[in-house]
């Protein structure tokens, strides 16, 4: 993979390693939309527009630093893959989603993000977050910001109510009021430990939604968030029917190491992409 800037764009070719639509639509980020072989992401107040051909892909944005760091451009995939394509069992993934790449996305959004997502599906998920952006957020050049912290917390319980977030909105207020900008300061600086167990304080944080946050948003790669479909996996694995995610998400994560969270995606878009059961 190439990369080259100019102004305003940052240009890739040689695509092995980048996927637009794979890496969008694998579960890590809500705030997008894809058109055809053009696409709109946003994150905080940013935004970034791809357009891509057979072999090349531009990203035009004002925050060329941001979406590089964003799109984990500095990150060698191909040495990633060949490493995890050594365990028989996820090579087939891997080949699949071999364009997926791992966004770093902003962990307060993160947080907000993945809370929302707890038991729903994505359309519901982008439902919400938006009507919290255009409710509560900035309105910049033809979109919304991500409302920041002092924003969200003027939102009362009816506000996520009617944002769709249901048995969530309690657990939702609760949580922001609780939040300060303090807090996200010293979540960065925490070691991989203490981010979860304070992550799992919060309401409506669960292990699953704690290792997504931590992945997505702090860029730490050993974690192994488990849901429906890599329990699935899972159980394909050991040839068993086990239910219990703390055991699965142990095990999992002994097995893959640092590439925890590399091989989570793969099989998390390869299984559900395929309907594997």
């Amino acid at each position: 993979m190439k990369i080259n800037f100019k102004q305003d764009k940052i240009i890739i070719v040689d695509l092995e390693d980048f996927d637009v639509v794979q890496t969008l639509s694998c579960g890590q980020i809500f705030r997008y939309t894809i058109d055809g072989n053009s696409a709109v992401v946003y994150s905080q107040n940013k935004k970034a527009t791809l357009t891509w051909e057979s072999n090349k892909i531009e990203i035009t944005t004002k925050d060329i630093n941001y979406f590089y760091n964003f799109f984990d451009l500095d990150t060698d995939y191909s040495a990633i893959k060949q490493q995890l394509k050594k365990d028989k069992f996820l090579k087939r993934a891997v080949d699949y989603g071999a364009g997926i790449r791992i966004i770093n996305n902003d962990a307060y959004e993160m947080l907000i993000s993945f809370i929302i997502s707890a038991n729903n599906n994505i359309g519901r998920i982008k439902k919400s977050i938006e009507y919290l952006c255009s409710r509560f957020g900035d309105n910049l050049d033809g979109y919304f910001a991500f409302p920041t912290l002092s924003q969200l917390k003027r939102a009362s319980v009816q506000d996520f109510r009617t944002a769709g977030l249901g048995y969530r909105a309690e657990q939702m207020f609760a949580t922001v009021q609780h939040l300060t900008e303090q807090d996200l300061e010293n979540l960065k600086q925490m070691s991989s430990d203490e981010q979860f167990k304070f992550l799992v304080s919060l309401k409506g944080v669960g292990e699953k939604v704690a290792n997504c946050i931590m992945l997505f948003g702090l860029g730490v790669k050993n974690v192994f968030p488990v849901d429906t479909w890599i329990n699935k996996v899972y159980n394909k694995l050991t040839n068993t029917k086990a239910t219990d995610r703390k055991k699965i998400t142990r095990e999992l994560t002994e097995r893959y190491g640092n590439l925890s969270g590399y091989a989570q995606q793969y099989f998390f878009y390869y299984f559900r992409d395929n309907k594997i059961s």
